[in-house]
């Protein structure tokens, strides 16, 4: 998939660390994640992630702009993701990917991919801090699902968001 010079595609293990270092950019750079989170070594650990989840990447340039991992519902890395539901974590697009669209285009390739594969919705778990997330996420015809809200372990309120698919 490409559009405007971005083109999402399955991670290259040779892209493992711009991936991690992206996602701890995002999450802990803007704010999103205490440095001092166990959480960090995870979103830092690209490769493990890749064992047992699907990893997209989309590129401008030649170089990493944004990333999404994909988790199948009972999966290592499926948080939420219940029978039928396919879960995307991890959404980051850096400074340089803003406004390119690629926030859009990863998620879209999220939901092209749940279709393809006949999964009946795709979830999401987003932060409150996350507004631009949530304003995309919005617009694409994600909706709160307001009883499957949790928290995180350091006590932080999380959203859970659904979009039916099929």
């Amino acid at each position: 998939m490409s559009d405007a010079g971005v083109t999402i595609r399955d991670v290259e293990p040779r892209e493992y660390a711009a991936v991690g270092a992206l996602t701890v950019d995002v999450y802990v750079g803007e704010g999103h994640v205490n440095p001092e989170s166990p959480y960090v070594a995870e979103l830092a650990d690209t490769a493990t992630r890749a064992a047992s989840a699907e990893i997209l990447v989309a590129v401008a340039d030649g170089d990493v702009v944004g990333s999404v991992t994909v988790a199948r519902a009972g999966t290592e890395f499926a948080d939420i993701a219940r029978e039928g539901e396919l879960e995307f974590r991890m959404l980051v697009v850096g400074k340089q990917g803003r406004g390119l669209g690629v926030g859009t285009a990863l998620v879209r390739k999220v939901i092209d991919i749940a279709r393809t594969e006949g999964w009946r919705a795709v979830v999401l778990t987003t932060m409150p801090t996350m507004l631009d997330a949530r304003r995309l996420y919005d617009r694409l015809g994600f909706e709160h699902v307001p009883e499957r809200d949790w928290k995180a372990m350091s006590g932080l309120p999380l959203t859970v968001m659904r979009l039916p698919v099929n």
